[in-house]
């Protein structure tokens, strides 16, 4: 049944959108919108991915191995990354929202209101700052990259393989320990960064290029947390590319189909998801309609629709990305590999 079918007079459909809880978590969403997309990922890649990957037929086991232990440690570090960086640059945006004039000019807040009756109604400020916060995943995207491929072994000979002995574990999870530390070691953050990243953030903003910038694209704000995930996810499958070709504690043989796995995903997940977004978005025309007159007197209707933009790619692009095409693109990247040096055997044998 079509969303925009439903009567304005179902008292039901108008409880459904206009429920505390909802609301409630798409706030929550609208303010910590690169947070949830990382918990999104975390939690997909430590299940749903390693389960679809289980299910690709006729393709090598320990490819396998390696692929689940690639998702289980991309999603690992992606979380800890992200959070490290999106937690100070949320609560900083937290803050100048409580006291703008505090950290912004005058004539910034003026030019970025553009008419509207507060600074965070304004269409603009929400764009640009949803920009700061969503941006935290790309700027994190490469030394991400660097320390997942650097946790695969780990994972395999801890976790999957097992191939070490237990009284031997604790020497080697020191050894990767302080690899990771620098990242996972204190999550904490105190008001003097928090006041600092708020004040940088202000002289963002005070920008006139940014500005102009944000009042240009504002009108295009739903797609926002869609092209910021695809960009992330394009720098993040090359660099881990890179990384996995220069890798010396993965097995020669498990880099070319590990590469071609990623790049294989990632491309596939920009096609197909960017498809499925448009349509859900086309179809939930009406329901974004009706949305917004349900709660058309709710002072936070912005940061409602603003988390319904973020929820919806979030959720597709997990789906695409972590539930189907992983059976597709290890199974690919298998036979890919299988008849590369089987190409390469025949032409070593022809010399």
């Amino acid at each position: 049944m079509r969303v925009n079918s439903v009567k304005n007079n179902n008292p039901n459909f108008k409880g459904c959108l206009n429920n505390k809880l909802l609301l409630k978590g798409l706030e929550k969403i609208s303010d910590h919108g690169a947070s949830f997309a990382a918990g999104v990922s975390f939690l997909s890649a430590m299940t749903l991915r390693p389960l679809a990957i289980s299910f690709a037929p006729k393709t090598d086991r320990e490819n396998k191995k390696y692929a689940s232990a690639n998702s289980i440690a991309s999603g690992i570090m992606k979380l800890a990354i992200t959070e490290a960086i999106a937690i100070p640059v949320e609560k900083a945006i937290s803050k100048i929202n409580k006291t703008p004039a505090s950290y912004l000019k005058k004539e910034t807040m003026e030019n970025l209101k553009d008419g509207a009756s507060d600074l965070i109604k304004s269409k603009n400020y929400r764009f640009a700052t949803q920009n700061i916060k969503l941006g935290a995943g790309f700027i994190s995207a490469i030394p991400k990259s660097l320390l997942t491929v650097a946790l695969i072994p780990v994972i395999m000979d801890k976790i999957i393989s097992r191939k070490n002995p237990k009284n031997n574990s604790d020497i080697a999870f020191q050894k990767y320990d302080r690899v990771f530390e620098p990242v996972c070691g204190n999550l904490a953050f105190k008001g003097g960064i928090i006041d600092k990243t708020a004040k940088g953030i202000g002289k963002i903003l005070d920008n006139k290029k940014v500005q102009d910038f944000a009042k240009k694209m504002s009108k295009n704000d739903f797609n926002v947390a869609r092209n910021m995930t695809v960009g992330t996810d394009v720098l993040l499958s090359a660099t881990t590319a890179l990384r996995i070709k220069s890798s010396k504690k993965i097995e020669k043989e498990r880099k070319n189909p590990l590469i071609y796995n990623n790049l294989i995903s990632t491309g596939a997940s920009i096609l197909f998801g960017y498809s499925l977004d448009k349509a859900v978005q086309k179809s939930g025309e009406g329901f974004l309609k009706k949305f917004s007159e349900i709660n058309k007197n709710d002072p936070k209707l912005l940061k409602y629709i603003e988390g319904i933009n973020i929820l919806r790619p979030t959720l597709i692009f997990a789906f695409v990305y972590y539930g189907i095409l992983p059976v597709i693109s290890t199974f690919v990247s298998d036979k890919i590999d299988k008849n590369l040096n089987k190409s390469q055997k025949i032409k070593s044998a022809q010399t």
